[in-house]
């Protein structure tokens, strides 16, 4: 009996949804100025409402100067196994560095980092560390999400 070669399925927007909604990390792509991609993996918080995808990150770092160059931008997320992913697209948008524990910045951010990243210290702490760091919020406000799970019994 000869196997058939695996089959592609296209994945509906719920489930591409869904399977953004189940993970923590993905790989974020920006655009470096030679047109190559910059990767970088990212933990991240998906919002389906709004179809935001929110990161923490320090305003120093290469993906911010090249968000704010150029603010295409897509987050590659693995399924549960190697042969399905999804991949939402979008224009992002960096905020100011939070400067005061407890701003409007600092508050966004504490909904994108999970609280057992941060329960050891208080959030007042926390809030304080992140002004040090001077962290910032990315949004990828996603405009197209796609994807595929490979059947491998065809």
């Amino acid at each position: 009996m000869t196997q058939r070669p695996a089959a592609a399925s296209v994945l509906s927007d719920d489930v591409l949804s869904g399977l953004l909604a189940g993970q923590r990390f993905g790989t974020l792509a920006t655009n470096k100025p030679s047109g190559h991609p910059h990767l970088t993996t990212m933990l991240y918080h998906w919002d389906p409402g709004t179809r935001v995808l929110r990161f923490s990150t320090t305003a120093d770092r290469v993906k911010v100067r090249h968000l704010r160059r150029d603010p295409r931008a897509a987050l590659h997320v693995p399924g549960g196994d190697v042969m399905s992913f999804a991949v939402a697209e979008g224009e992002a948008e960096v905020s100011e560095v939070t400067a005061v524990p407890g701003d409007a910045v600092g508050r966004e951010l504490l909904t994108v980092v999970p609280e057992e990243f941060w329960a050891a210290a208080n959030e007042q702490e926390f809030l304080e560390r992140l002004v040090a760091e001077r962290r910032v919020v990315v949004r990828l406000r996603v405009g197209r999400l796609y994807g595929t799970v490979l059947d491998a019994n065809g």
